[in-house]
């Protein structure tokens, strides 16, 4: 074998693998890539080029210490709820969800209550154990609360879609607000969702869930039945 870099055998490259400092490689492990270099570029429109560029790294990451807050809850089927519903609530629980404030858009909230759901999971509505009311889009905070109490609610889901200049956390703030106001925070199970909104973002505002991308109505029914059981709500 020729001299330099083609001499050096497998035992001679870094294979370490150290999870609390991870860092970019890209010929060897731990390399932290190559020298700073622009391998292509092309101007897209007037003021704006894309760069595919590669460069050095000395920083390293711990992906040891790295905590994704998670709804903590089992995730059932629709049968398997419907079961621990009678078995352990033994009635049947009022679900209410709308697109509050300004939000005109159903998808979201259609694809958790409506009866068809979404890719092969079925929605709220379609569960035996469950009351579920879709009050649509562009509900006020105030009118959605009150409808809440009205069909007397076991868990209330909020679900905004139009996030820009982040008017979803000021509404999502605001009900809060309300909820707090009327003394109702503690009798009802207040849960959230949207492509944007995560389970840490809607603890820090004030709920009890978060549920994002990739969720369906078993994630949310199955959490809020085992919230319900764990605060004695009968």
């Amino acid at each position: 074998m020729s001299e330099g870099l083609y001499s050096m055998e497998a035992k001679d490259f870094d294979k370490t693998l150290d999870l609390s400092k991870i860092k970019p490689y890209g010929d060897t492990m731990n390399d932290g890539n190559e020298n700073p270099s622009v391998v292509f570029y092309q101007e897209l429109t007037p003021g704006f080029t894309f760069l595919n560029c590669y460069g050095s790294c000395t920083h390293t990451v711990d992906y040891t210490n790295i905590y994704v807050p998670k709804v903590e809850s089992n995730t059932m089927d629709m049968y398997e709820t419907d079961e621990y519903i009678k078995e352990n609530i033994g009635r049947k629980i009022v679900i209410v969800g709308a697109s509050t404030g300004t939000d005109a858009h159903t998808v979201g909230i259609d694809a958790i209550m409506n009866m068809k759901g979404y890719a092969g999971h079925y929605g709220l509505e379609r569960y035996e154990m469950i009351e579920a009311y879709n009050l649509g889009s562009q509900v006020p905070n105030e009118e959605f609360i009150a409808r809440g109490i009205e069909l007397h609610a076991d868990a209330l889901l909020v679900s905004q879609t139009v996030t820009q200049k982040d008017v979803h956390i000021q509404n999502m703030t605001n009900f809060i607000e309300l909820m707090e106001a009327e003394g109702l925070r503690d009798k009802m199970i207040c849960c959230c969702g949207g492509a944007r909104v995560t389970h840490e973002l809607a603890k820090e505002l004030g709920f009890d869930a978060g549920f994002g991308m990739n969720t369906y109505a078993d994630d949310v029914a199955s959490f809020v039945v085992q919230e319900m059981v764990k605060r004695g709500m009968k």
